[in-house]
């Protein structure tokens, strides 16, 4: 004899959809895929090598620093080493070691090289050039917002 529903569902029946719900309402409450939010800046690498150069010219790190150059691949990561974006660096451009007018072509610069990333908000940033030691990039948005390292620090 067959029991009566009574316009309701059986409870066979019903498993697929109550499994089928609890497995969206965790898909909800667990992971996102949204990703994170970032921002653009400009991370800036000043090379203080003191290389002798005219002003504005493309230019690469000199002496212990030859690592630093167009196409070196680099990554910018967090305080705790999570890479937040990467690539390859561009040229760098020379710029003038101090502002006196030297009235020679040629003049002690440095080699800046800006790279434009776009990376999430952190309490701390680094820069790995070449899988070499880290360097810390401090926040400055003197000329816009930019994370900036000096070499040697």
């Amino acid at each position: 004899m067959r029991r009566p529903t009574f316009g309701y569902a059986r409870p066979a029946a019903l498993a697929p959809l109550l499994l089928g719900a609890l497995l969206a309402g965790a898909g909800l409450t667990g992971c996102s895929d949204e990703p994170e939010a970032t921002s653009a800046l400009t991370v800036r690498v000043l090379v203080r090598d003191i290389n002798i150069r005219e002003e504005g010219v493309d230019c690469a790190g000199t002496g212990p620093y030859l690592f630093i150059h167009n196409r070196a691949a680099y990554r910018v990561v967090d305080g705790d080493g999570e890479t937040l974006t990467d690539g390859k660096l561009p040229p760098g451009t020379s710029v003038r070691t101090f502002q006196e007018d030297l009235e020679v072509a040629r003049i002690p610069t440095y080699c800046e090289f800006a790279i434009p990333v776009r990376v999430p908000e952190r309490d701390r940033y680094r820069l790995v050039i070449d899988d070499r030691a880290p360097i810390d990039l401090t926040a400055n948005n003197d000329e816009g917002p930019a994370l900036v390292a000096v070499v040697p620090s």
